[in-house]
Parts: C-alpha cells; structure tokens; sequence
C-alpha cells in the first residue's frame, strides 16, 4: 500500500484539461474536511477556501487568471485565502487584542494556507481527480479580491483547478535529487554541479523548442528574459505588495 502511494505521488502530474463530469459535493467536501488536518500554526487554522463552481463565477475569475483554459474547463475552481478576519473577530468577542498585523503573521497564514492547498492536491489525485495550480493568483490579487467578495485581512494566494482529468498527462522533468538535498550543511555549487543538475531539462526537445521560438541562446535566457523577466516580477510585487498593505499587513 504504501509503495503504491510513493509510486502515484512520483508520477503525479498536472492536469490542464478536464472532462464535463462534475466532482460532486459530497467527496469535495470530504476531501476538503481530510485536508483540514495538515499541519498549520499553533492550530489556528488561518485559512478559508472559496468554492467557485458556476459559469459565472469562473468567467469573472478568468481575466485575473489570463483566461487559462483550466480555468472555464474545471468542475470547480478553489481559492485558498488567508483568512485573519475569522480568529481575530473570534479574538475580539472573546476580549482578546489580536497583533497580527505583521510580516510574520502574514507569513504563517501563507505557509499554513500552501500547506491545506497541497494536502488538497494529494488527497483529490489519490481519489482519481486531477488538479492545476494557478500562479496567477498573488499577480493579480486585488481583482480575485473583488470577484469572490474578500474582506479586509483576507488575500488570496493560491488557486486549483480541480476535476476529472480528460486524458493522461505527461510527468514533467525534475531536477536530481542529490542536486536538491543538502547534507547536514549547505553545499555550494560548482559550474559543473549546475550543468550536471540541468542537463536533462536543457535536452529535452521542448526546451529546444522554447529556446529556438524566442530566438534565444539557451534556456536560461528563456526564463530570464521570456517567461519571468525581472521587470514583471516587479511590477506583481508592488501590486501584491500594496494589496497586503491595504489589508492590514
């Protein structure tokens, strides 16, 4: 049984494309109640999710997604927030003074909110279901803000498509190991660790193909300078930025 878990979990891929069937209530619920029991911070539990299942509600959450397919094509779109607002209105009527309203806190609501997101994941594709996570979600926050009617001390931070995979998709490279895992201290790399460590990533015919249709010289620069160039990152965090300040951060 467990070697059947290890050999899923080291297969596991993401799922873009989605069948009509819809997950119902009741084993989404399920799942969500399980995942409840991932580990988080002093068991305050700084989280909620938002369920969004309706046509409409997936079409106004498209654009802050840049209208990915897995959006409109899910069974059911789920938005994990942290959530200050629930324990310290709790705090209040229970003649408690919160002070959450710092990097720290909001940084425990972050990891404890990732971690519900992914004990999520791994329970939903052990029950047959497949899952997409957005990056999307911290790009465009103030508007996922409004259309789902967050408050002030929630912010969006993760996002899953969730459903019926149509087909079976393809696993997605991963570096080694042993370029990953660190012994006892912090081993620095060498020129030839990194080239060994990316090696297969950089033959794969696909990261020939990003390279050679941005006219680039290797895949690096594809990163760099294509997918995640330094001054949109800029431009995300000072809209995330300012949308953590504007909700008491």
């Amino acid at each position: 049984m467990m070697n059947e878990a290890i050999d899923r979990l080291a297969r596991r891929a993401t799922v873009r494309s989605f069948k009509p069937e819809p997950v119902s209530d009741k084993l989404l619920n399920t799942l969500l109640e399980a995942a409840m029991q991932a580990p988080n911070t002093g068991n305050m539990q700084q989280y909620s999710v938002v369920v969004t299942r309706s046509d409409e509600g997936k079409r106004a959450l498209a654009p802050a997604h840049f209208n990915q397919p897995s959006v409109t094509g899910c069974s059911v779109l789920l938005t994990f927030c942290v959530d200050f607002n629930r324990f310290e209105h709790w705090c209040r009527i229970g003649n408690a003074t919160p002070g959450y309203n710092n990097l720290q806190a909001f940084l425990w609501g972050v990891i404890d909110t990732t971690i519900f997101a992914q004990q999520f994941n791994t329970l939903a594709e052990l029950a047959g279901l497949g899952c997409c996570y957005l990056g999307t979600t911290t790009y465009n926050a103030p508007a996922i803000a409004e259309a789902l009617g967050l408050p002030d001390r929630v912010v969006p931070v993760v996002t899953l498509a969730v459903g019926y995979p149509a087909s079976e998709p393809a696993v997605s490279d991963r570096l080694p190991v042993e370029s990953v895992v660190h012994q006892e201290k912090y081993r620095d790399y060498t020129d030839d660790d990194i080239r060994c460590a990316y090696a297969v990533k950089e033959q794969l015919p696909e990261s020939d193909k990003f390279v050679k249709e941005n006219s680039k010289e290797t895949l690096a620069q594809v990163y760099t300078d294509v997918r995640y160039p330094g001054a949109t990152n800029e431009e995300f965090s000072r809209i995330f930025g300012d949308f953590i300040a504007s909700r008491g951060f």
